[in-house]
């Protein structure tokens, strides 16, 4: 079969428009052979980036700062807007800096849980499951881009899309990195409306970056089983496994330098560098099951150095050695997550009594217990972190962060994106999370302190015409300066004598560090000399980002070339366009692509 020849009978057919002949280019065009196939639907939100660039513009009178002269706490972002439009502006600030990323999206149950162009999608649409598809791969196509080579990704689903989402995490994560897909038990009762059986579970698909490099945490135990913990000199233990190894790599054969004896006298056992015991009244001890040599799972050094951690089982003539295990975080002993996950804590309505119990009055459907969400962050990020929720929803995961703060000790920064339909972010998200940071009055009248050692900032998205001319990247330089602070981490403006005219403007994140974007590139020396000033009598050691507007790529490095080691420069807007290249959608649609061998005719067959 001839892809040419077909190509050209379809453009010549009469009675289709060119969306339909696109339409047939596209299935001829067609080579998958296996994995997930769908028909990409277009979104009107994905439209809109045809034309127009998102950028965020902050609610200064939303923001909640608790920050001190000696004590700069997390800056978590609350962004209200859509948040294909929120993720593409992400892209420029933080791409590959996301330590976490949970979502719960649409699970698509037809049960107006899912909107496609302001549309809800019910099970009657025949291109359901396709539309969800398409909506679901766009954003995680950016969310890959956000984590770091050692970020994860937990994502919340039901039956309805389980399937499809494990087949399209596997595309854009790769299936090497799928870690687990965990049964969630919401309802432990079940639901006695299911056809057949009554549903106790969703799922909690979990992805990572790159599994090489990825580092889950454990959980902590829960009260009841320290009754299987000792105590030593150095901290808590229980007995873990087996010295002995097992599994296809254990035959001696296999590690023959783990094969050597392990002398007991009586009381303790050593190991010699010789493999001679010290007394030849001492009993040696090999690595072999059921008569067959295996090997240790620990190697001499490690039997050497470690005398502390080896617990001696002695059963008359039967002599064991196992490890003792020891907890993993700090202190507190822990437990490597099950496959099955539960906890009473996890049921869906554990998490309506508690947004009730902040806002006083049920206003949100089925929103996650806090729980769950926070042991995934116990498993997923380290003491400190970036955690990103794209489906915010009633702000859990907000909280989530805030209390294990509070809890752990620790500095992990939360960015959470919502739309405002009706008024869920000003009314419900962000009101949810302005009282856990300020303190509340909860359902049964007692007053609950703030968690006020976080700062809240809220952001809307908007946007500046797509078309480079120079008005247009004029504008987009003079309305990128939140973005410019989200990036640096630098929000604290400096406003002294030096600094009082509108064509540059300086922050600070309180510390050594600070932001100075010159919006105008006529007073490039005016700069240069009131940066300098700044330098040579405030402040020698500071670390300068200067963003200065070029209506190309030089950022003036010559004129710097004096202050350049304090400086790193960056042209405005061309560092925005370079992040966005690679997520916007084309300006222009091609009317009817080309198939894959058009370029080629004589390959064509």
């Amino acid at each position: 079969m001839n892809k040419k020849e077909i190509l050209d009978k379809i453009k010549s057919l009469a009675g289709l428009d060119n969306d339909e002949k696109a339409y047939l280019v596209n299935l001829v065009n067609t080579t998958k052979k296996y994995g997930l196939v769908w028909e990409d639907k277009p979104e009107d939100v994905e439209e809109e980036l045809r034309t127009k660039l998102p950028i965020l513009k902050e609610v200064k009178e939303r923001a909640i700062i608790n920050d001190t002269e000696t004590k700069n706490h997390p800056n978590h972002i609350l962004i209200e807007g859509d948040n294909l439009h929120a993720l593409t502006s992400l892209t420029f600030t933080h791409e590959g800096l996301i330590d976490m990323i949970y979502i719960d999206p649409p699970y698509n149950t037809g049960n107006k849980d899912f909107i496609y162009n302001d549309s809800y999608v019910d099970k009657e649409d025949s291109y359901r499951h396709s539309k969800w598809l398409s909506f679901m791969n766009k954003r995680l196509e950016i969310a890959k881009r956000l984590l770091s080579d050692k970020g994860v990704i937990f994502i919340s689903i039901d039956d309805n899309e389980v399937t499809n989402l494990i087949l399209l995490c596997n595309e854009v994560f790769g299936e090497n990195n799928h870690i687990a897909t965990l049964p969630t038990i919401m309802n432990l009762k079940g639901n006695q409306d299911q056809f057949g059986f009554a549903g106790t579970h969703e799922y909690s698909l979990v992805y990572c970056k790159n599994k090489s490099l990825t580092n889950l945490n454990q959980l902590p135990i829960e009260e009841e089983e320290l009754a299987d913990w000792e105590e030593d000199e150095l901290g808590l233990f229980k007995k873990g496994a087996n010295l002995k190894s097992t599994g296809v790599n254990a035959p001696r054969n296999k590690r023959p330098n783990l094969f050597f004896p392990i002398y007991y006298n009586g009381e303790t056992t050593y190991v010699t560098n010789d493999d001679k015991p010290i007394d030849i009244s001492h009993i040696a001890l090999y690595p072999i099951t059921d008569g067959k040599e295996m090997s240790w799972r620990w190697s001499k050094k490690k039997f050497i150095n470690e005398p502390h951690n080896i617990i001696l089982s002695v059963n008359g003539n039967n002599i064991s050695i196992y490890k003792k295990q020891r907890p993993e975080i700090g202190e507190i002993p822990s437990k490597k997550p099950k496959s099955f996950f539960y906890k009473p804590e996890y049921s869906s309505g554990n998490g309506t009594a508690q947004l009730k119990n902040v806002l006083g009055v049920k206003t949100f459907n089925n929103p996650k217990p806090l729980d769950l969400i926070m042991d995934f962050i116990t498993i997923g990020l380290q003491k400190k972190g970036k955690i990103l929720d794209f489906f915010a929803g009633s702000g859990t995961t907000l909280e989530a962060v805030l209390k294990t703060n509070n809890i752990s000790n620790k500095q992990i920064e939360a960015i959470i994106v919502t739309n405002n339909e009706n008024q869920i972010a000003e009314k419900v998200t962000y009101e949810r999370n302005k009282r856990v940071i300020q303190g509340y009055i909860d359902s049964k009248g007692s007053k609950i302190q703030g968690l006020t050692k976080n700062n809240l900032r809220y952001y809307q998205c908007d946007f500046v015409e797509r078309k480079p001319s120079l008005k247009n990247k004029k504008q987009l330089t003079q309305l990128a300066t939140e973005l410019l602070c989200i990036k640096e981490d630098c929000y604290n403006e400096i406003t002294n004598q030096l600094l009082k005219a509108t064509w540059h403007k300086l922050f600070t994140n309180g510390s050594n560090n600070f932001v100075y974007v010159i919006y105008d590139d006529f007073y490039i020396e005016d700069a240069v000399e009131a940066l300098t000033t700044f330098i040579t009598t405030k402040n020698k050691e500071a670390i300068f980002k200067v963003y200065v507007f070029s209506n190309g790529q030089y950022a003036y490095a010559d004129e710097f070339e004096d202050i350049a080691a304090n400086i790193t420069l960056a042209a405005l807007p061309d560092a925005i366009y370079k992040a966005y290249q690679n997520v916007l959608p084309k300006e222009n649609k091609e009317l009817i692509p080309q198939l894959d061998d058009d370029l080629n005719p004589e390959t064509a067959s």
